[in-house]
């Protein structure tokens, strides 16, 4: 199985990172996408996946933390996005939960295009944050979406933006989020999301699924929330596996 979103790089998971990532392989996790958020994070993903077979790594900023932040850190994500083990440009996108001023929205804006072109450039899929802000994230994908597509992560809008995202060629990431009880909406998200766009993730540390719900996450927790997406889509547990790595390897350009 895989975990096509989690932050090893986090500080709740560094201090165990050997024993999440031999907990995740006992588990049947052999392929784990290590996201960045900042330039440190990103720096952080980079040595992670260099030194783990089966970990690759994503590079860039997420928009909670581009306050203050010139776009020429660009030019770091950039040189470090040269490593063969980075896959994707992640995770960047928009979040209008915290901050709503026009100043503030316009700048994570420009951050957004910005990495968008980079993977342009780069030839690279983008792993997209999006929050409070399906609209305008719709808005510049439509507009700046790179070749190589990307996916939504933790998708959590509605389920007529999940088709107009389809229809950009999109993929969506669900994690534990979808075994909630009152996270209904997810699972009707899942149910009518194209097969050949579905990913498994669990964002970790964060959105830990049942039955371990207010615990640390970690990738070893893929499995439940593979098992969700599996009796949502009226699968067996071996179907979803396969289609989730194909859908992957179709996305990452890699081989499992």
């Amino acid at each position: 199985m895989l975990d096509s979103h989690c932050h090893l790089n986090d500080e709740i998971l560094l201090p165990n990172l050997e024993v999440v990532i031999s907990s995740a392989l006992i588990s049947g996790v052999t392929t784990i996408l290590c996201v960045g958020y900042d330039l440190v994070s990103s720096k952080k993903a980079v040595e992670i996946a260099e030194a783990h077979q089966g970990i690759f790594a994503a590079v860039g900023y997420q928009p909670e933390n581009v306050k203050g932040v010139d776009l020429s850190v660009l030019n770091e994500i950039e040189k470090l996005a040269s490593s063969k083990k980075v896959i994707a440009i992640g995770e960047i996108g928009l979040d209008y939960h915290w901050e709503k001023t026009p100043e503030i929205v316009e700048h994570q804006k420009e951050f957004f295009i910005a990495q968008l072109k980079l993977a342009k450039k780069l030839n690279l899929p983008v792993s997209i944050h999006a929050r409070d802000a399906t609209q305008d994230t719709y808005d510049i994908l439509k507009e700046y979406l790179p070749s190589r597509s990307g996916v939504l992560h933790c998708y959590s809008g509605s389920k007529e933006m999940l088709l107009q995202f389809s229809k950009l060629g999109l993929y969506f990431g669900f994690g534990g989020t979808s075994t909630y009880i009152n996270a209904a909406s997810v699972r009707e998200n899942i149910a009518i999301c194209p097969k050949e766009r579905i990913l498994s993730e669990t964002d970790s540390p964060y959105l830990t699924p049942v039955p371990f719900r207010g615990k640390i996450n970690e990738p070893k927790h893929v499995p439940l929330i593979v098992a969700n997406i599996a009796k949502i889509e009226d699968m067996t547990l071996e179907e979803c596996e396969k289609l989730i790595n194909k859908n992957f390897e179709k996305l990452f350009h890699v081989e499992l």
